[in-house]
């Protein structure tokens, strides 16, 4: 039976989409075909309990993996069709991915690191596009330092920046605030907050109902289906649902 959750003016829609690893009685349906739109400047937080597909459904929807049934739409470009080299400039110019780990280069200053998707997509860097967005997540002072001398928050938000800097349709972020302490959290949430009342569409994974409850609406997920939907909730209401769906 396909899952089925449909939101409005979608930025990425999965139509019957399914992610199996490995085969036979011992495959795990990490995406159990699933049908789901994420709303064009919209922020959705996918959350459910630990092997629930979170990852790999933030994964597949931003093309950083290949789906093994259904299909991924990026707007009217169809994900799942493109070629490896496709996807590759899709990642470049369409679609911004955060990680936890921030994964940043050590021996590039924050402005380097920041430049390096244009220069990646075969532009040339503009210093001024580059200091505007460091500028934007707080970081214009910071331009000149490296990770190391970076806060784990300013180093993620150094990573967010590096995201934005091609104007990506989409941002997608995989726990992007599991590594920091409460304070930086609470920063980075902020900026992602305005980002999405600015119309920047935003997919989030997470596991703090916190975090979750800036969102505007929650995805929950279980054994690789969607299976509840909040929205508007407070981090009391996301934390209950959640703990519902783990039992």
């Amino acid at each position: 039976m396909t899952t089925t959750l449909i939101l409005s003016q979608a930025a990425v829609a999965l139509h019957g989409v399914s992610r199996v690893f490995g085969r036979g009685p011992s495959a795990v349906h990490a995406v159990d075909d699933v049908t789901l739109e994420f709303p064009r400047g919209g922020w959705t937080a996918v959350m459910g309990p630990s092997g629930s597909g979170k990852s790999t459904l933030l994964h597949c929807a931003a093309g950083l993996e290949r789906v093994d049934t259904g299909r991924v739409m990026l707007g009217d470009t169809d994900l799942s069709a493109a070629t490896d080299s496709q996807l590759t400039a899709l990642r470049r110019t369409r679609i911004g991915f955060v990680f936890q780990s921030f994964n940043l280069i050590g021996s590039l200053t924050a402005e380097q690191n920041v430049a390096l998707p244009l220069r990646l997509a075969g532009k040339r860097p503009s210093r001024s596009v580059v200091r505007a967005t460091l500028d934007a997540v707080g970081l214009a002072d910071r331009a000149r330092h490296r990770p190391r001398e970076l806060s784990g928050g300013q180093q993620q938000r150094v990573a967010i920046a590096r995201a934005m800097v091609t104007r990506p349709e989409v941002l997608f972020a995989d726990e992007p605030t599991g590594a920091l302490d409460s304070t930086a959290a609470r920063t980075v949430l902020d900026l992602m907050r305005a980002m999405a009342d600015a119309g920047q569409s935003i997919v989030m994974v997470t596991h703090d109902p916190g975090a979750a409850a800036r969102a505007d609406a929650v995805i929950f997920l279980r054994d690789g289906r969607v299976v509840d939907r909040l929205s508007g909730a407070d981090t009391r209401q996301v934390a209950d649902r959640l703990a519902a769906w783990e039992h």
